[in-house]
């Protein structure tokens, strides 16, 4: 808490303050960080192994294969978060495991998995969009937005 702040609050407020300042753990900041940095890089490296497989095996480019490789590594991290290894991934990883497709994959796998028991249709269903609907939506008004300045730029530019 701020220092202002604390200097604000009433001196019983003050000195429960202290007392959870000394009291709350230290957290691990360099060691979570290059966790992350490790386990996120390595998703990342996956992902570029399963693209340049695409690529070589398949009639894909470099600019075609995102899609396919985008949707391998939804469905294995779907697997993954279904057998319960994701999440113990994100227990060790920490934001590292939040890359955002694997991140999105397990966001929306594991809303279908926790609302199973009220059916397939109003637990599964509903609950799994909750959480894919609004990255959904921005997902494609940024694109739009992006798409809507480079035009402007491109035709500002070329005039």
């Amino acid at each position: 808490m701020a220092d202002e702040k604390k200097k604000k609050l009433p001196p019983k407020a003050q000195a429960y303050q202290a007392l959870q300042d000394k009291k709350e753990e230290k957290r691990p900041i360099v060691k979570n960080c290059m966790m992350a940095f490790l386990v996120g890089g390595t998703i990342c490296f996956i992902g570029q192994i399963i693209m340049t497989f695409y690529i070589h095996f398949f009639p894909f480019t470099e600019q075609t294969a995102g899609n396919p490789t985008t949707a391998t590594l939804i469905f294995l991290t779907m697997l993954a978060t279904g057998f319960g290894y994701y999440d113990r991934l994100g227990q060790f990883a920490g934001a590292g495991s939040a890359v955002p497709v694997t991140g999105f994959g397990n966001a929306v796998i594991s809303a279908a998995i926790e609302h199973r028991t009220e059916g397939y249709i109003i637990g599964v269903g509903t609950n799994m969009f909750k959480v894919a609907g609004p990255v959904i939506v921005y997902g494609v008004f940024s694109a739009f937005i992006v798409a809507l300045i480079k035009t402007i730029l491109t035709q500002w530019g070329g005039m």
